[in-house]
């Protein structure tokens, strides 16, 4: 592992250079990899671990016939690399345990005496095993039970792979069985595509990224931009000229100079007039903002979030409810504007 120096503190990361794909085949060449569930992240991370050489087949039940028809579309035969879950599950080493949060809870009492002795129970997310009170996910004591988590949606994870950068994943070991957890982890890990590995727990994966979604990475953001784009609405600015200086600067110009030299070389290469405004209201915003994100973690943390989400994602009429949700989001003026601005942009 490499030593990397992350803001004073050390911490160790696998990378491609010291653990290349080379070493991921030949640990994994006796291995048969499931990957269950073909929904958001199933299809990303098996065609990677397909296109580089390992030996994959997907658990998906044919039921639901919407994700059963998108793996025949992209390539996988029934039969012969899809199979019902069972059946799947029952045929591979490592089995990828990627249905939604809710469905793991449905499907484990089937799940679990498919497994073997000395196979290895894989995750993307802790949620199922750190809130097991809550899910009844308990892995038997004769398998390995890991994670590796990809820092993004299956969409990023497939298109990173395909552009040849790869996706950052963080990794955990929750229960070593064989002696093999971590080297077949993170050989699974190089499989999926991941750029970069740093070492996490479940626990602790789960804590971070409950809170993240919710927070910056999603809920936040979006709550952000609503109110500056209203408060700007309600002063008279025009729907194009709230939405581009609440959305379209940010994901077009800004968060790119982020994303290549951080914060303050964004801020280093903006007017001085932005620069001054910038530097002296971050503090105000991140005052404010502070007690709700302590809010959020303690209901992470108790394990509230990880209740509602089984609770409403486990409804029958979740789907109606939740596209009833996006409606109102996707038709509010807000994002009806960004749409016509999305289409004024220059095509290549």
């Amino acid at each position: 592992m490499a030593k990397i120096n992350f803001g004073g503190v050390e911490e160790n990361v696998v990378t491609r250079e010291e653990f290349p794909l080379s070493k991921a085949q030949e640990i994994l060449k006796d291995e048969v990899i499931c990957v269950i569930g073909y929904g958001v992240q199933g299809p990303a991370q098996s065609l990677n671990m397909k296109d580089n050489g390992f030996k994959v087949i997907i658990g998906q039940s044919p039921d639901f016939k919407e994700d059963w028809d998108r793996a025949v579309k992209d390539g996988w035969i029934p039969g012969e690399t899809l199979f019902p879950i069972e059946e799947a599950a029952k045929k591979a080493t490592i089995i990828q345990y990627l249905v939604s949060d809710a469905a793991q809870r449905t499907v484990w009492p089937a799940l679990k005496d498919c497994l073997n002795e000395g196979d290895a129970l894989y995750f993307s997310h802790g949620f199922s095993v750190t809130f097991s009170e809550q899910t009844g996910v308990i892995p038997p004591k004769n398998i390995d039970v890991i994670l590796v988590a990809p820092k993004g949606s299956g969409t990023s994870v497939r298109r990173n792979f395909l552009a040849g950068t790869g996706i950052n994943s963080s990794y955990a070991i929750y229960q070593d069985y064989t002696g093999r957890a971590e080297e077949r982890t993170l050989a699974v890990g190089i499989a999926i595509g991941s750029g970069y590995l740093f070492p996490t727990t479940f626990k602790n994966e789960v804590y971070s990224d409950l809170t993240g979604e919710r927070g910056v990475l999603m809920g936040a953001i979006a709550g952000i931009m609503e109110a500056q784009y209203k408060v700007l609405r309600q002063n008279g600015h025009s729907p194009s000229e709230a939405f581009n200086e609440t959305v379209e600067e940010l994901t077009q110009s800004l968060i790119r100079l982020v994303d290549e030299n951080g914060m303050d070389w964004m801020y280093a290469n903006c007017s001085a007039t932005a620069q001054r405004g910038a530097l002296d209201w971050r503090h105000k915003f991140r005052e404010a903002v502070l007690p709700v994100f302590n809010d959020l973690y303690s209901s992470v943390k108790s394990g509230n979030e990880t209740r509602i989400v089984l609770e409403k994602t486990g409804s029958l009429n979740y789907k109606n409810e939740l596209g009833a949700e996006l409606k109102e989001m996707r038709e509010s003026e807000l994002w009806q504007t960004g749409e016509q601005v999305r289409k004024l942009r220059p095509k290549d």
